[in-house]
């Protein structure tokens, strides 16, 4: 099949440091390399990937001290892909909504993963005006504010199997990734962490958008000595830093869609606490994976049930649900539905020939 994974230009594919869209995009773009498919990839210049690149920014736009506009860059590349369009069988867009007017005469050759919250007061007009776009949700949860929307179905996160190996021993240590913001409430991960005595350690990206609530709520706790900020960290440290972990404390205060960070922590074996907001009770199995928990009291429970938990059973839990080998075959399923249940015809020719072909050996991991 001939598959086109336009993914948003904000960060690398996959990304050097935060960025969760820009890391599915490339788990699922290298498992249909692997499993044989002809994919191009739609990405920033510095991206690294097995499939045929085709940049479409210089470098990512988030970390460029050069880009000043970032959607000049993203119109750039619906123009480029719009004209190359008639190579591929399905074209799956993860930038949201930005090309639904370019592309809703061929609606029913895209598929568009919605990776964001859909809870804004702004959007139902939008999905109702572009009704015939197929969209996909990455959790139940995340479609329900949008229930008219044309849901093409719904496809949980994977990762590839080996990518953050098993550790059967943790370090005596809660483990706070992602970023800082409100609605991730790491002001709950440190209350935890000092009403439990238990060391925290905090790897977070600070917006520019977050660098009040950093400097008003969150830094003045950071002297604490229970508390270290480490600040944001690649994809090669998260494996040490989750997987040392004692559990990980997901305490948000938001509809989160997914929450990648719950099955990277389940791929270490590490048990994931949680407010069961948004996906998380689609995510963790209560008793088996993590804790789903609604007080700072029963967060203090869980940890020390996380002393005590079976970490080769968290382990079974993700590779049971949320492998990329899965991800990849549910979306397989909604290109050949999209296709009206047949194959696509076989390809004369490679899709995208005047792509870059960049080979990246820390990707190519087996699902």
């Amino acid at each position: 099949m001939r598959i086109a994974q336009i993914s948003p230009l904000y960060e690398s594919v996959p990304p050097k440091l935060y960025g969760g869209t820009e890391r599915i995009v490339s788990y699922l773009t290298e498992e249909l390399v692997r499993q044989g498919h002809e994919v191009t990839l739609f990405a920033s210049g510095d991206s690294l990937t097995s499939a045929h690149l085709l940049p479409c920014s210089p470098t990512a736009t988030r970390l460029s001290r050069t880009i000043e506009d970032p959607l000049a860059y993203h119109m750039l590349m619906m123009g480029k892909v719009a004209r190359m369009a008639k190579e591929f069988d399905i074209l799956h867009f993860h930038t949201d909504y930005l090309h639904f007017p370019t592309f809703r005469y061929m609606a029913e050759r895209t598929v568009t993963t919605l990776h964001g919250r859909l809870d804004l007061p702004d959007l139902p007009s939008l999905y109702a005006d572009f009704r015939e776009m197929p969209v996909v949700s990455i959790s139940e949860r995340q479609r329900r504010p949008l229930p008219h929307a044309n849901w093409a179905g719904t496809v949980l996160h994977g990762l590839p199997k080996n990518l953050l190996p098993f550790q059967p021993q943790h370090k005596g240590y809660l483990a706070f990734l992602g970023r800082i913001s409100p609605e991730k409430r790491p002001d709950r991960a440190i209350e935890i962490a000092i009403r439990t005595g238990i060391p925290l350690r905090i790897a977070a990206k600070i917006s520019k958008e977050d660098q009040a609530y950093f400097d008003t709520v969150v830094k003045p706790r950071l002297n604490h000595p229970l508390i270290e900020f480490v600040g944001e960290i690649n994809e090669r440290q998260k494996a040490d830093f989750l997987g040392n972990a004692l559990a990980l404390l997901f305490p948000i205060d938001w509809p989160e869609p997914f929450g990648l960070v719950m099955i990277e922590a389940m791929s270490c074996g590490t048990p994931v606490i949680a407010w069961p907001n948004g996906a998380v009770p689609e995510v963790i199995d209560h008793g088996i994976s993590g804790y789903h928990v609604t007080s700072i009291e029963e967060a203090v429970r869980a940890v020390e049930a996380c002393l005590y938990s079976e970490r080769q059973r968290v382990r079974q839990a993700f590779e049971a649900r949320f492998t990329t080998r899965r991800m990849a075959k549910d979306y397989i399923a909604l290109y050949k539905a999209a296709l009206g249940g047949r194959d696509a015809p076989a390809a004369s020719a490679p899709a995208a020939k005047t792509g870059l072909r960049t080979p990246s050996p820390t990707l190519m991991q087996p699902a």
